[in-house]
C-alpha cells in the first residue's frame, strides 16, 4: 500500500527575515529623507547687524548711482523734447510756406487756363501737387521767370519740409530712447531703496541699536580724520602767511600778513564761495529726495548745482558731468566751496565748508547736514570756475 504521505502537498516555507529587512530599508530611507528635508528647509543664519550695514550702503550707493542715471535721463529728456517741439514748430511753418508756394502755382496754372495760353490737363487737377503740372516740358517754355521762380521756390519748400519732418522723426524715436532710459532709472532707484528699507525693517530693536552704535563710531571715526585735516590746513596756512609777509618785509613792502592780500581773481573766487555756503547753509534740515533741484528737498548734485548757481555759476546736473568742471583739487589744498566727490563710480557730491566738513544731501531719509569729507570714501575734488 502506497504511503499517504507521498501525496501530500509541502507545507510553504514562512520567511520572517525578508520583510524585516525591507521595513528596516524603507524606515533608513525615510529617516534619512526627512533628515535631508530638514537641512534644505532650515534657514541659513541671519546675517549680523556689520553685514546688514555694508549690504545698506552698497544698496545707497547703487541707488545714488542709478540716481544720477535718472538726473542724466531726465535732463536729455527734457532738451530732447525741446528740440522735438521746435522741429514741430518748424515743420508746421514749413507746411504753411509749401501750401503758399502751392497756391501761387495753382493762380498762375489758372491764370493761363483761363486766357486760352494752355489747354488745360487732367494732370493738374489729379496731381499731389501743381509741380507735375507745370514739369511738362511743353508748359515750362511758356512759362514767364516769375513762374518759373515759383515753381524753385515751391521745390526749396517742399525739400526744406521733407527735410525737417525726417529730423522731426528721428527726434521723436531719440526721445522715446531717452524716456523708457528714464523710466528704468526710476525703476532701478526704487528698487534699490525698496531692498534696503526691506533690510532695515527686519531688525530687531537690540539690533537697530547696535546699527546706531556702529554708525556713531563711523561718525567719530570720521570726524577725527577731518580735525587732523583742518589741523594740517591751519599750519600750512600759518606758514604761507609767515612766508608772505617775510618776503614782504624784504621787499620793503612792510610788515602784515598775506590773509588780506590777493589778487582780484582771489577776491572774486572767496567772494562766489561765500555765496555757495551762505545758500547751502539755508539749505540745512531739507529733505534729501532722490531727482530733486529745490527748493524744498535735494540730491546731492541738485544741492550742489542750485548752491553755485547762487553764485552765478552754471553747474551740469549730474556728479558725473559736475566733476569734469573746473580744476581738480588735492584733498589738503581744498578751500571752502569746493566740489568733493566721492566713490569709485562719482555717485555723491558735497560741497567743502573748511575744517574737513562738508555741506551735503545725504540720501533718501536723511536731511542736508554738515558732516566730515571722510564719511564716505573720497574720489577727488574740483574747484568750480
Amino acid at each position: 500500500m502506497p504511503a499517504l504521505a507521498s501525496h501530500r502537498k509541502p507545507r510553504p516555507r514562512v520567511r520572517t527575515t525578508a520583510p524585516a529587512v525591507g521595513l528596516t530599508t524603507a524606515a533608513l530611507a525615510s529617516v534619512t529623507l526627512l533628515s535631508t528635508q530638514s537641512a534644505v528647509a532650515a534657514p541659513g543664519p541671519k546675517p549680523g547687524v556689520e553685514d546688514v550695514q555694508k549690504k545698506v550702503d552698497d544698496l545707497y550707493r547703487q541707488a545714488g548711482t542709478a540716481t544720477q542715471q535718472y538726473n542724466r535721463a531726465k535732463e536729455a529728456s527734457a532738451t530732447q523734447r525741446a528740440k522735438v517741439d521746435a522741429l514741430l514748430d518748424d515743420v508746421a511753418k514749413r507746411a504753411d510756406r509749401l501750401n503758399d508756394a502751392r497756391r501761387t502755382l495753382g493762380t498762375y496754372a489758372a491764370a493761363q487756363y483761363r486766357s486760352g495760353s494752355v489747354t488745360p490737363s487732367a494732370t493738374f487737377f489729379l496731381a499731389d501737387d501743381p509741380q507735375s503740372y507745370f514739369d511738362q516740358s511743353q508748359l515750362m517754355d511758356r512759362m514767364t521767370s516769375r513762374q518759373q521762380t515759383a515753381i524753385t521756390d515751391f521745390r526749396t519748400q517742399q525739400a526744406k519740409a521733407a527735410k525737417k519732418r525726417s529730423e522731426a522723426v528721428r527726434s521723436l524715436e531719440t526721445l522715446t530712447t531717452t524716456q523708457n532710459t528714464l523710466r528704468t532709472s526710476k525703476q532701478d532707484v526704487q528698487k534699490k531703496l525698496g531692498e534696503a528699507r526691506t533690510l532695515l525693517s527686519k531688525l530687531t530693536a537690540e539690533e537697530k541699536a547696535r546699527l546706531a552704535e556702529i554708525e556713531r563710531k563711523k561718525e567719530a571715526e570720521a570726524k577725527r580724520k577731518a580735525e587732523k585735516l583742518a589741523e594740517q590746513q591751519a599750519a600750512a596756512k600759518a606758514e604761507a602767511d609767515r612766508r608772505a609777509e617775510e618776503a614782504a618785509k624784504e621787499s620793503g613792502g612792510g610788515s602784515g600778513t598775506g590773509t588780506g592780500s590777493g589778487t582780484g581773481s582771489d577776491s572774486s573766487a572767496t567772494t562766489k564761495a561765500e555765496k555757495v555756503l551762505a545758500f547751502a547753509r539755508a539749505q540745512i534740515g531739507k529733505p534729501y529726495v532722490w531727482g530733486a533741484t529745490g527748493p524744498a528737498s535735494y540730491d546731492c548734485s541738485g544741492l550742489t548745482q542750485a548752491a553755485w548757481k547762487a553764485a552765478g555759476v552754471d553747474l551740469p546736473r549730474t556728479t558725473w558731468d559736475q566733476v569734469k568742471t573746473g580744476t581738480r583739487v588735492a584733498t589738503a589744498d581744498l578751500r571752502p566751496g569746493d566740489l568733493v566727490f566721492f566713490y569709485d563710480d562719482i555717485s555723491h557730491v558735497g560741497i567743502y565748508k573748511g575744517d574737513g566738513m562738508m555741506i551735503h544731501a545725504p540720501k533718501p531719509g536723511a536731511n542736508v547736514r554738515e558732516e566730515s569729507i571722510y564719511y564716505m570714501p573720497i574720489y577727488g575734488s574740483v574747484r568750480p570756475a
